[in-house]
Parts: structure tokens; sequence; C-alpha cells
């Protein structure tokens, strides 16, 4: 085995973009990852459950090492591996394949048979996993106590809670070890400790991120979580898990707008609480610090009425949401109830305490709130609230521990209900020196857009509105000839990532097109085949080389990228389809392109 030592001409990394500038230098990339892993192993509880052994990591330096040699040079690589050799850790609620799941309750843990549908789409794309991080048992708080394995501190005072459930997944990369980590968020989980930390936290729409392989706490509002240092390496990170999942019922990915309709481009209405609970730890000055670097951005603060969200919030665990929660975890507790944290007992408990009468009851007033909070959005652009009321210490949490886990969620708990999305940003210190978080939230579908915003409140360098996602200078010419082209379902897709179409033109006549069956939205396959092939319209689009492998993250099989000819001569990447897929499927080549295909259709099924 190689000798585990730093490589003297690399600081040590700490963002994504400097991981990815040491994966230019493989030795000293590996040697990166080897002192990581010996790190985080030394460390261990209450941070980290589970970490990665030394055979694993090499075996995975290997692959890196055989995906170096074949790219050959760092442009290439990071076209198809966007993520290579940058280190990771996830919730110890996500599946590692071989490695164990417990959700911090031991008498629950299981070895995975196959990775969570992220983490593989992470390790597609070049990411090294190190570890799984301690949490709040199965997800359920927001202080990062409730674990037989110990409680993470703040990384900014040894005596105040990191925030919870995801606790050890913020604790981790705050602390430098990783670049960036996976939490999940139901009731705020990946945003509270970002805030108690000085991360940023990004709670994607509800669906957008496949749930595959995550112990849930509550299914139909379950999010991935992503954790970093800036709104660039999380929204890195967020393109590449992104997309349909197939193995979860709940996924249903939709790209949204890179930009918020507004009249003045970068200057927006901010809603914030008309009334706002009493702050402490320093965080009431604070809150007026982050709302006079608003203005000063040129933004307008909006007064908004927060009882219809106040109510939402509520719902989470004083309705029967608390009910799902059961699904998972009351076997166990029935079983074996001293195998729970008390806490987490009593609140997963209350589910007996529901009827089915109480779930509709409960979707119900969730809907007549939801038109309610709905309103909002005619008045501002986004929201802007404090990530938490406050900072607790270990003690205020032993001496209240369901008291101050509520309060904790009274910015967070109804955004999931509602369906939107979500993103902490740090926003200073106090005068006590504690860490001191925003969160901005938006409608469900425009992740892209508040990612713009962060990146914008954060001093960052933003994409142009409209390409949320960091550009890189050179880009790829992408031909598409299905649901990809303008104004179809998956164009969204291209815009999202900063592709702009470079031209209309046509394949030279070398290929078949087919209806596949059962797709949706409808998509076609292209064949080439030759002779008796023939010429079909497609889209040139010009995206990003470093969008490349967020967006191979979302083709699915049977499609694929490869060379398609144009005619003229000129050779491009584009979709093809495999050919044992087209059994069944219906040649509509005779129309010349699939909008042609899209029209014929509409207009049979009028006459």
């Amino acid at each position: 085995m190689a000798a585990q030592t730093q490589h003297p001409a690399i600081a040590p990394p700490r963002t994504v973009a400097e991981w990815i500038t040491v994966g230019a230098d493989m030795a000293g990339l590996s040697a990166r990852l080897r002192a990581a892993r010996s790190a985080i192993a030394a460390k261990g509880a209450p941070v980290y459950l589970h970490v990665i052994d030394e055979h694993g990591l090499e075996a995975r330096i290997a692959e890196l090492e055989a995906a170096a040699a074949v790219a050959g040079d760092a442009g290439a690589l990071r076209v198809r591996w966007p993520l290579f050799g940058v280190p990771f850790v996830v919730k110890d609620n996500i599946d590692v394949a071989a490695a164990p799941t417990t959700a911090a309750c031991p008498a629950f843990a299981y070895v995975a048979e196959r990775h969570a549908n992220v983490v593989r789409r992470l390790l597609d794309a070049g990411a090294v996993w190190l570890a799984k991080t301690n949490l709040d048992q199965f997800a359920t708080g927001l202080v990062g106590t409730r674990s037989p394995f110990g409680a993470p501190a703040s990384v900014a005072a040894a005596d105040r809670i990191s925030g919870g459930s995801s606790s050890g997944s913020a604790v981790a990369v705050a602390c430098g070890d990783v670049a960036f980590s996976l939490g999940t968020d139901t009731a705020g989980s990946g945003r509270v400790p970002a805030a108690f930390n000085g991360l940023v936290g990004l709670k994607p729409t509800p669906g957008r991120v496949g749930t595959s392989g995550v112990v849930p706490a509550c299914r139909s509002l379950d999010c991935v979580s992503v954790f970093a240092h800036s709104v660039a390496d999380a929204a890195a990170v967020l393109a590449v898990i992104e997309g349909d999942d197939a193995d979860d019922p709940y996924s249903h990915f939709a790209p949204g707008p890179g930009a918020l309709p507004t009249a003045r481009p970068g200057a927006l209405r901010l809603g914030v609480p008309s009334t706002l609970p009493a702050l402490r730890d320093g965080y009431a000055d604070a809150w007026q610090a982050a709302c006079e670097h608003a203005r000063a951005a040129g933004h307008t603060l909006v007064p908004i009425d927060y009882e219809p969200l106040a109510e939402v919030a509520a719902l989470l665990y004083e309705g029967p949401w608390v009910a799902e929660r059961h699904l998972v975890a009351g076997p166990l507790l029935a079983r074996e109830p001293a195998a729970l944290d008390p806490v987490v007992a009593r609140v997963i408990g209350r589910a007996s305490g529901y009827s089915a009468d109480d779930a509709f009851a409960g979707q119900y007033r969730l809907r007549a709130l939801a038109a309610r909070a709905e309103a909002v959005w005619s008045s501002c652009d986004l929201l802007l609230v404090p990530s938490t009321p406050r900072h607790p210490t270990f003690a205020e949490l032993a001496a209240d521990p369901v008291g101050v886990n509520s309060e904790l969620g009274t910015f967070t708990n109804f955004v999931n209900l509602l369906g939107w999305c979500a993103l902490a940003l740090p926003a200073g210190r106090t005068a006590g020196g504690l860490p001191f978080g925003v969160t901005a939230i938006a409608r469900g579908g425009l992740d892209a857009a508040l990612a713009h915003f962060g990146q914008l409140w954060a001093g960052e360098s933003p994409a142009p509105a409209g390409a949320p996602w960091p550009r890189g200078a050179p880009s790829l010419p992408l031909a598409v000839v299905g649901a990809h082209l303008s104004g179809l379902p998956l164009n969204g897709q291209l815009a999202e990532r900063g592709a702009t179409l470079r031209e209309r033109t046509r394949t030279a006549p070398l290929y078949r097109l087919y209806a596949l069956p059962g797709t949706v939205p409808p998509k076609p396959g292209l064949l080439r085949v030759g002779a008796g092939g023939q010429a079909i319209e497609v889209e040139v689009w010009d995206l990003p080389l470093e969008q490349v492998g967020s967006f191979l993250a979302l083709v699915p099989s049977p499609l694929a990228l490869g060379t398609l000819h144009l005619e003229g001569g000129r050779n491009v990447h584009g979709f093809l389809c495999e050919p044992l897929a087209l059994e069944g499927a219906t040649d509509i080549s005779h129309h010349g392109g699939w909008r042609a295909y899209l029209a014929q259709r509409a207009a049979t099924a009028q006459s």
C-alpha cells in the first residue's frame, strides 16, 4: 500500500473547487484522500459512525487512476467526472453498498445491498465516499443530540449544539474534513445545522432529488440536502444528484427557470415576517444586520403575514404526519422500546393517537393553509427569514428537550409541507462570536434561481441570471432530437445549465427515428442504420463543459450520448438509442423529426 503522507506542494483542500484542482495531480490527490480518511477514522464518534477501510479507499483510488489514464487530460476528465476525486460523507440514514446503515439506532442496523440513488450518482461523477455520519435517531429532531453515539458540538462553541438531525454531516464539512456532505431535511435538518456551523445548507424542492435508499423520516416530505462552504459548491453537487429516480415514487424532477421574474434584475422583493418571535443569543441584532445587507444589495424588504406559515409548521409535529415516522420505527418501538432514544420514542409513539380520520383532516387543513400561504408570492419574489431563533447550549436543551427542538423549527417546518425549496446562508456572526444564518425560500422548482440569489448574497461570482450553475468558458456542442428540443418538456435541463441554442439542422441521411413506448415524457430513439436511413431534424446546443457530467446523470437508459453525423459532414455529440430498446417501438422516420410526429399525432387526436 502506498505511504499515507501529505503532498507538500498542495495546501490542504477545503472546497470542491480546491479538490478538483488537486485532482489534476493524481499522486497528490491520492495522498490527500488517504490523509482525509485517516483523519476521519482517528476522530470517530460522535461525528463519524462508519469509515471506509483502507482497502476500500485504495480500490476507489485505483478506479480514479484508471479514469485519469483514459481521459488523458484534466479537461476531458471533468467532462465525464465533474466531481473527480472530491471526498464526501453521508448521513447514516443514506445507504452505501456493503456499509452498515444505523439511523443512529444499533438495533435497527443493516448492511446495505446497494447504494442510495444519490450516492450512486455522486460516485458515477467521480466523487469519493469516506464515511457515514451521526444524526438524531431516525432523523427525528433538530438538535443533533438524540443519538446513542454521542452529540457533536457546533464547531463555533463546544458548549452549544450542532443542530440536527444532520448533525455529523454539517460538522464534517465545517471542520474541513470533506468538501461537502449529504444530509436529509424533513423539518429543517439541512438548514438548522448549517446555521449553527457557518455553512451553506441547500434543501431542494421535494422530489427534485430521488430518495431511494434513504431511511424515511416522513417519506412524503423527505429531501436529501447538501452542506458546503459555498453556494457554488452546493449547486455543483445538486446538479449531479438531481433527476428522476425510478425507485422513488415521490420523485418528480422538473427543471425550473434559472432566474426570478422581476422588473429589476438582481433587485428582488424579499418577504420578511412582519412580526418575529423573540430572537435570542445575539440573533436580533444579527437579523437587523442581515436585513441591512439585503437593502444595501438593492432588494426591497416586504413585511408579510407569517401566521399561515406558522400554522403549516405546526402541522408537522402536532398533526398526523408524525404517523409517517411510525411506519419505519414503530415495529422496533413495539418490540424493543428501550432501543430508541427516549425523546424519539416519545415523539414517534404519539402516532398511536392519530386515526385515519385525523390523517385526512390534516390533509384538508394543509390544503386550506397552502392556499393562504401561496398568496405571499403575489407581493414578494423570495422569503427571507432567520434560519433559527437562537443557538441553544447543551444545558438549555437538557432542561427542555422538546420545547427547544420545537423552537428551532419555527422558520423551517413549513417548507416541505408546502413543496417549496430553501437555501440556508451564512450571515455573519453575533456580537458574542456565534455564527448567524438566514434562509432564503422560494416556490417549488425555483432551486436554480435560489442558487443564483444565494451566490449574490454570499459575494460569490454567480453565473448570469438564467444560468445559475457555475459556467466554464468551453462548451460542448450537443445535438438533441426529442424531449430536449426548444419548448418541449425536458428543455429546461439544458437551459438551467446555461446551454444556448446554436442552430437547428438535420442529421446526415443515416438514421431512423422511433417513438419509444412507455416513456414519460414521451421520447424518441435515434438509431444509426447507414443505408436506408433518413435525415432527421435536430437542434444543436452549446452545453458548458463543466455541466456535461450533471447532464449525463439525467439521461435515462436506453438513451445515451454518442457521435452524430450532421448534414454537410460535421460530427457532434448527441442522443442515440440502444438497438435492443427498439423492440415494439414505432418507426416514425418518415416524419423527418420529433416535432412533426407530435404535430401529426395531435392533429389525429383532434380529428
